[in-house]
């Protein structure tokens, strides 16, 4: 048999050994812990990033939704012929003729307008329809000048001049 003072340095050993075992898995663990912990950290940034992008994505689709309905309101400078017969067919259709006497440019670089000086003859109903009908087109419009006189028994006269908002032109405002 073994004395007992061997038994208890097999057993303080066995101690010491399990004890020095368990502070190296430990550390290990600690260690791995960290690392998962930094791993999950970027995934929680990478995560919060996608999820901001989606959202100013979304909203950037939205924007140029409401772009497209803002420039809607404004004459592109190579749509102004297209806008002259637009003002003349609203004219034939109420009863009156509309003349564009001279259309020019005016504004300032960021904010273009496009002045115009219409003539609108007709019944007085015809020429007061249409000059209405012009003012609650939809565009940015303005009118400076507006005087109506008669011309005969039935017939009657307006002349008006209207600045229109104006763009440079159709360029392509979203990106691939």
């Amino acid at each position: 048999m073994r004395s007992p003072f061997i038994h208890l340095l097999i057993a303080f050993v066995a101690c010491a050994a399990a004890l020095v075992g368990y502070g190296v898995w430990y550390s290990a663990v600690a260690d791995k812990s960290v690392v998962v912990t930094t791993l999950q950290s970027q995934i929680d940034a990478k995560t919060a990033a996608v999820s901001r992008m989606s959202t100013t994505r979304a909203a950037l689709a939205e924007i140029a939704g409401d772009e497209a309905v803002v420039r809607s309101y404004f004459v592109p400078e190579t749509g102004v012929v297209a806008f002259i017969d637009g003002l003349e067919s609203r004219g034939r259709a109420l009863g009156a003729a509309v003349s564009v006497l001279s259309v020019s440019t005016e504004g300032t670089a960021a904010q273009p307008m496009l002045a115009f000086s219409l003539s609108i003859n007709g019944t007085f109903d015809a020429v007061m329809r249409t000059v209405g009908a012009i003012e609650y087109a939809p565009y940015d419009i303005s009118f400076s000048t507006l005087s109506v006189a008669q011309d005969s028994k039935n017939n009657w006269n307006a002349d008006l001049k209207l600045s229109v908002g104006s763009i440079a032109g159709n360029t392509a405002t979203s990106t691939p």
